[in-house]
């Protein structure tokens, strides 16, 4: 955030002494209506079905200012999957070149007028348009970014090892400098690794298990959070992030959930984070006083049932702003 982004002053204390959470109080609704990066259908309806599930009066609620700058508009490319292009070996990849491209200038007038953005998916290759545009206006005001991707999936796959053909499976690749030029050109300057932590990884692949020993990606498996447990895995994650010096940039594929939890996705897969570790990754995101940037994607309501899904989020989402029980104590 710039410096004119109005926000609770870290060093500010309620009556009682204690320190409030420092949170931006204005955020940009982006919507990006495309599936064309992903497997199924549907997660196209996801930024809607964010909005009708009450998303801007879930946040007002936290004493955030809402700004809808409405659904970007974008190239249709309906998700129907013929054998592979020959040239690329991936699915709609001029679509998603497109739409990255209208999610970066998004992302980076919001960043430039004060706003936090929120990029309502959608599929995850969008990342490849939103965080490139964090890291450059980072770059620009001199912050550190640090990225927490809280997904099932690795996202790190390419255009040879992708089982699929699916741009969805590869935003991670790119976003360190692996992978299609078409692509890469979206990210450029390429992230470091050091600057990306994944957490809740269950569904990974040979070729990317291996990729994340070579790029030296930070990763935690369901295995970690079992051992560890929660707690100390985010302490891990979250460990170098220090408001006002850190930009977080929070990537959030809805399949990271349980999917007895949160149906609502595409490629869901079983063991996932209970609702109490979601919440409590949430209320330690807050509690940095660091977000600057988020994804919300692959929410699929075709897939939802009873809207339950779209619901979870927007809890969810409500902890990250600062919903709490309890005032708590700055730590």
């Amino acid at each position: 955030m710039n410096s004119s982004t109005p926000h609770l002053s870290s060093s500010s204390q309620w009556e009682d002494g204690h320190t409030p959470i420092d949170q931006p109080q204005r955020v940009r609704l982006i919507g990006a209506p495309c599936d064309a990066g992903a497997a199924r259908a549907g997660a196209r309806l996801g930024p809607d079905a964010l909005r009708i599930a009450g998303l801007a009066d879930a946040l007002a609620a936290q004493g955030v200012a809402v700004q809808d700058g409405g659904n970007l508009r974008g190239p249709a490319s309906a998700v129907h999957r013929q054998p592979r292009p020959d040239r690329s070996g991936l699915h709609h990849l001029d679509a998603c070149v497109r739409w990255c491209g209208l999610v970066h200038e998004a992302v980076a007038q919001a960043l430039a007028g004060g706003s936090l953005p929120l990029l309502l998916g959608g599929d995850h290759h969008l990342a490849m348009g939103s965080i490139p545009a964090v890291a450059q206006h980072c770059a620009r005001q001199g912050k550190t970014l640090r990225v927490v991707w809280l997904d099932a999936h690795a996202d790190c796959n390419d255009a040879r090892s992708s089982p699929s053909g699916n741009i969805h499976g590869m935003p991670v690749s790119v976003l360190l400098g692996h992978g299609p030029q078409a692509l890469q050109a979206l990210a450029r300057p390429p992230l470091p690794a050091t600057a990306l932590r994944q957490v809740g990884l269950r569904s990974v692949d040979a070729a990317e298990k291996a990729r994340i020993a070579r790029f030296g990606i930070e990763a935690y498996d369901m295995r970690a959070i079992d051992e560890l447990g929660m707690p100390e895995v985010m302490r891990r994650v979250l460990r170098d992030v220090h408001a006002p010096d850190v930009h977080l940039h929070l990537s959030f594929d809805v399949d990271f959930l349980d999917p007895e939890l949160a149906p609502g996705t595409g490629t869901t897969a079983r063991g996932g984070p209970t609702y109490r570790e979601a919440q409590l990754c949430m209320e330690m995101l807050a509690d940095t006083g660091c977000l600057g940037s988020m994804d919300l994607v692959e929410l699929n309501p075709v897939l939802d049932v009873r809207n339950q899904t779209a619901e979870l989020v927007l809890d969810l989402l409500q902890s990250l702003f600062g919903k709490s029980t309890l005032v708590r104590a700055a730590s």
